[in-house]
């Protein structure tokens, strides 16, 4: 894992695209349990997490000085977040 993580060059763009890629796959599980288990019905949370791995992933990147693409793991962090409340209020 270290390789590949050093491989990756330090790009805001990069940081970008691993910051929308991941939470979409992760928030789209979550549809799929939210929309098939009925005891889930409600539990918004679940998108939350999705969103929430960024922190993880933007500290593992920090670890290994990818500053730029830190950064931009972090503005697809906002971007997402933003998504979110727009989909709660609207």
């Amino acid at each position: 894992m270290n390789e590949i993580l050093r491989k990756i060059n330090d790009s805001v763009w990069i940081g970008l695209a691993i910051g929308l890629i991941i939470p979409a796959i992760l928030c789209s599980i979550a549809y799929y349990i939210i929309h098939h288990v009925g005891a889930l019905a409600k539990a918004d949370l679940l998108y939350i997490g999705g969103i929430a791995v960024n922190a993880y992933t933007m500290q593992i990147f920090f670890k290994f000085n990818k500053v730029k693409t830190g950064q931009g793991i972090l503005a697809a962090t906002f971007v997402c977040a933003f998504v979110f409340f727009a989909y709660k209020v609207f």
